[in-house]
């Protein structure tokens, strides 16, 4: 039933050309340069340091290294922060390494 419901939600986009990430509720993130980053689609903020973010989305966690991390907006579903960004890693659910 899911791989059904996914298949209609695929042929929906490209029928009504809708941007998947809005379609599909992906997480989007966008980076700028090392210095800031923007991230919409998650369901909330596990963990927060100046040095660490990762948020939840419906596929897994989204993990952004760094320094000097300051979170500049913070919304239901997006957020902007400014930092010294090292790494960007997204980790599917139901991959063992945390």
């Amino acid at each position: 039933m899911k791989k059904m419901r996914n298949m209609l939600q695929h042929m929906l986009t490209d029928v009504m050309e809708i941007p998947p990430d809005i379609a599909l509720h992906l997480p989007k993130v966008t980076l700028i340069g090392h210095l800031h980053i923007y991230l919409e689609n998650f369901s909330e903020v596990l963990f927060f340091s100046d040095q660490r973010l990762i948020v939840k989305s419906q596929f897994g966690r989204i993990v952004i290294d760094g320094e000097q991390f300051v979170l500049k907006t913070i919304l239901k579903e997006e957020l902007m922060m400014e930092g010294k960004i090292t790494n960007v890693a997204v980790r599917i659910q139901g991959d063992q390494d945390d």
